[in-house]
């Protein structure tokens, strides 16, 4: 069937444009078909990642819960070289941390609490690095570092625990009144039920004034 003089344009311009820009189109095509698949494949490896770190944390805290030490700290330690983005990563080195604290490996706690703090994936999370590695620190009598990361400020449901940790800093380094009002918050902020609240309330006490 022969065209008309308008449908011969259109397919004349159809085809001077393919010409033009056909090229380009294909690799356009090709280019999204291509971060299509890349982008499935990254969604495949990233599940399969979550996947084996939860099962290694899963095994951690087992071998822990059976004072298996060993395996437990090779499990974290695995979830901390391979899977640091992940969200089992600074849990992870918790547990390693807590596991050396225990066993008086100071040093390897103190490498473990600094790798969860800087690899904490919210700032909740982050808060509680900074309380697990000012407490270490202060035991190793870095008064400073201590201080230094218990003065950021801290979310109401750490605060107790922050102005407890702080006023015992500031026994440490003999500066009475602050240490006073450093308790006072934290008994301020500790809830009623807080097995910490006694003892703070004996410090306190203990100040005097």
């Amino acid at each position: 069937m022969a065209l008309d003089l308008e449908e011969q344009e259109q397919l004349d311009e159809a085809k001077a444009w393919w010409k033009l820009h056909g090229n380009k189109v294909i690799w356009g095509v090709t280019l999204f078909l291509l971060a299509a698949a890349g982008w499935r494949a990254w969604e495949t490896w990233t599940r399969n990642q979550a996947a084996e770190a939860s099962m290694l944390f899963d095994q951690a805290v087992q071998a822990t819960s059976l004072n298996d030490l060993k395996t437990a700290k090779d499990a974290a330690g695995r979830i901390m070289e391979n899977h640091a983005r992940s969200a089992y990563a600074a849990p992870a080195a918790w547990l390693a941390g807590h596991i050396n604290y225990e066993t008086g490996d100071l040093k390897s706690a103190r490498a473990q609490y600094e790798y969860a703090l800087d690899h904490a994936r919210d700032d909740g999370a982050r808060q509680l690095a900074r309380l697990r590695l000012a407490a270490l620190l202060f035991e190793q009598k870095d008064l400073a570092g201590a201080q230094k990361l218990l003065d950021e400020a801290f979310d109401p449901a750490f605060q107790g625990l922050a102005g407890q940790l702080k006023g015992d800093i500031l026994v440490a380094q003999g500066k009475t009144a602050e240490a006073r009002a450093a308790y006072k918050l934290a008994l301020e902020k500790l809830g009623d039920k807080s097995p910490l609240k006694p003892l703070v309330e004996i410090r306190l006490d203990g100040l005097g004034g």
